[in-house]
Parts: structure tokens; C-alpha cells; sequence
């Protein structure tokens, strides 16, 4: 059995930038930072940050284009795909690029606000931060 499979949630570090192929069919693409929090051996609190390039097609993209803006808060389900290639002076360039397949759009309340250009709440997201190890026979069922 083999698995590719994504889900990220996080923000737009630009506005989706759109093309229409020759095909007629419409591409969507956008950087999209995820955040992950921990606490490091001198217990402080850490914050690293991930950049992830994500693709959309079609209606979907087309719905990202028309909603989503730099600051945007977004979930993305959704598949990898590396693509590989030389540029004009023959060097090798690789590039791993989610390719979404599920996009659903933050609060509504939140994407007005980024709309109207003000400051997005820091932490609109709980941060569930990784825990010891649960043992089973504390659960109660």
C-alpha cells in the first residue's frame, strides 16, 4: 500500500498568484507558513517556522484566487509532488510542491480583517504542543 498525503494549516506569506494554462484550465499558487512550537533544553518556548509552496487547478482555484490573501488562514489537504529540472546553465534545480486537493478557508471573521488590511489575532489557532507518551490504561473507557 503506498500513502501521499499532506494536511497543513496555515498562512499566506503572499497574495495566490493565478495563471490560465493553454488548456483553458486555471493554476493557483501560494506560499503557505506553518508554525511549530516547542520548548528546548533550557526550557524556553521555540518557534519554528516551515514554508510550503501549494498548487491548486480548476474551480479550486479559482475559489482560492478570489478569497484568499496574504495573511489568509487556510487548511490544505492535499499531495506532494517533486519536480526536477536544469536551468539555462545546465545546474540540476529540484522543487517539492503540494498539490492540493482539498482547500477550506479560515474564519470568516479573520479573512475580513486581513481584507481590510488589519493586524490578524497571533494565535487563532490552539497550540497543542506534543506530550508525554499517553499510557492506555489511564483512559477511562
Amino acid at each position: 500500500m503506498n500513502l501521499n498525503k499532506v494536511f497543513l494549516i496555515g498562512r499566506l506569506t503572499q497574495d495566490p498568484q493565478t495563471k490560465t494554462l493553454p488548456s483553458g484550465k486555471v493554476v493557483c499558487s501560494f506560499d503557505l507558513a506553518t508554525d511549530y512550537f516547542f520548548v528546548n533544553k533550557d526550557g524556553q518556548k521555540e518557534q519554528q517556522t516551515e514554508f510550503h509552496r501549494v498548487v491548486l487547478f480548476g474551480k479550486m482555484a479559482e475559489i482560492a484566487s478570489q478569497y484568499l490573501k496574504k495573511g489568509s488562514l487556510a487548511f490544505i489537504e492535499g499531495r506532494l509532488r517533486t519536480r526536477s529540472w536544469e536551468d539555462a546553465n545546465g545546474n540540476k534545480k529540484q522543487k517539492t510542491e503540494i498539490i492540493a486537493q482539498r482547500l477550506q478557508l479560515g474564519p470568516k471573521s479573520i479573512q475580513n480583517k486581513v481584507q481590510q488590511k488589519e493586524t490578524p489575532p497571533v494565535e487563532d489557532i490552539p497550540i497543542v504542543e506534543e506530550e508525554e507518551e499517553i499510557n492506555i490504561e489511564d483512559i477511562p473507557f
